[in-house]
């Protein structure tokens, strides 16, 4: 009863908008969580969902994954990484084959995972590819706290973290993205708050609200987006109160800031977006990989005909790529949204019907 009264609401909000409206969710949870409710199916087929730049493994560049690749292949080296990076395409190969070449690459679940085979194996250096938002990168911060409690000095970082805030201007900054409102992510904001989401609406006057998971939150969450367009708002809205706070959880960003700082980072499909990734920072330099290996790997280009980058722009859907279902499966994946479980191209092959070439306008 409360989904239908919700969908009731959205129906009535659209005919006084009176124009079709794109919602982008940025998060990669948002967008399994959207198809397996089947929200597109129940709502007005004039709200266009985009899927944005919000999976974590999707949006590690080439070059990042061709240079964690060559590190694993240094003498006396254990990789350890979560698990869908293992099979993220590189320029020529990904890190599961080049585990199956003999490079010792392990899959952990948690950076105190890689810590604790430091811990095991003092005669081999320790390299955990981190990647992720500001969902996952506290913990590594606070690994490297745990590593120096117990004085374990063979563990290092890759860092590939990277922040939400600055690809979302990367975003609103480009010509080719059209968006109407914001669906922001739960997990990222329950870390970060909403107050660095601000700018989307001071400065680009564009709707949004940070959005839970289970049918009701995101239809909830549309419908707060669709007040604002009709009453002519641009807020940042939290519907996800019962976690997300307009803070953040700030023992957790203190925790991150203890080890990290800002800086330029590449983002597949997005290029070089300023202040948007995480390096470790002076004091954490004994732990930062690039400090013991000069590890430099050319710039490489997306597979010909891979529409990934611009899928995470959500200016393409995945079904527009000549390469979906066919050369590119998540058996088989050529680009990285059809990698992850939280990718675009993952989700729309899973649960979307064969066939299935557009959705909601």
């Amino acid at each position: 009863m409360v989904t239908k009264n919700l969908v009731d609401k959205i129906k009535k909000t659209m005919d006084a908008i009176g124009r079709p409206v794109n919602l982008m969710e940025v998060c990669g949870t948002h967008t399994v969580a959207i198809f397996r409710h089947g929200i597109r199916d129940i709502i007005p087929k004039n709200i266009r969902l985009l899927s944005g730049p919000g999976c974590p493994v999707c949006v590690t560049p080439i070059k990042d994954v061709d240079a964690a690749i060559a590190i694993s292949k240094q003498d006396n080296v254990i990789l350890s990484t979560f698990g869908d990076m293992m099979r993220v395409p590189g320029s020529k190969q990904s890190l599961y084959h080049a585990h199956a070449d003999g490079a010792d690459i392990r899959v952990v679940y948690s950076p105190i995972d890689a810590l604790n085979i430091a811990s095991a194996q003092l005669e081999k250096k320790i390299v955990f590819f981190a990647t992720g938002f500001e969902t996952t990168s506290p913990s590594v911060a606070g690994t490297l706290i745990e590593g120096k409690r117990l004085g374990v000095d063979n563990f290092f970082i890759y860092s590939a973290h990277k922040t939400v805030p600055p690809a979302l201007k990367a975003l609103l900054d480009s010509d080719d993205v059209m968006v109407n409102g914001f669906i922001l992510p739960g997990h990222v904001s329950t870390i970060i708050g909403s107050e660095p989401y601000k700018f989307i609406a001071s400065d680009y006057r564009i709707p949004s609200v940070i959005t839970g998971f289970d049918a009701e939150d995101i239809l909830l969450g549309i419908n707060m987006i669709l007040d604002q367009i009709a009453t002519g708002r641009a807020e940042v809205e939290i519907q996800y109160k019962k976690v997300v706070k307009e803070k953040g959880n700030q023992k957790a960003m203190s925790i991150l800031n203890e080890y990290f700082e800002s800086c330029d980072a590449q983002w597949r499909g997005l290029g070089i977006i300023p202040k948007s990734g995480l390096k470790l920072n002076e004091r954490a330099k004994r732990w930062d990989v690039n400090s013991i290996y000069n590890i430099d790997v050319p710039d490489s280009r997306e597979p010909k005909s891979c529409l990934c980058g611009q899928v995470l722009r959500g200016v393409k859907l995945p079904t527009d790529c000549v390469l979906f279902g066919k050369n590119c499966t998540p058996e088989h994946p050529v680009g990285a949204c059809m990698v992850s479980t939280e990718g675009s191209c993952a989700a729309f092959y899973r649960y979307s019907p064969r066939g299935y070439r557009g959705y909601n306008g």
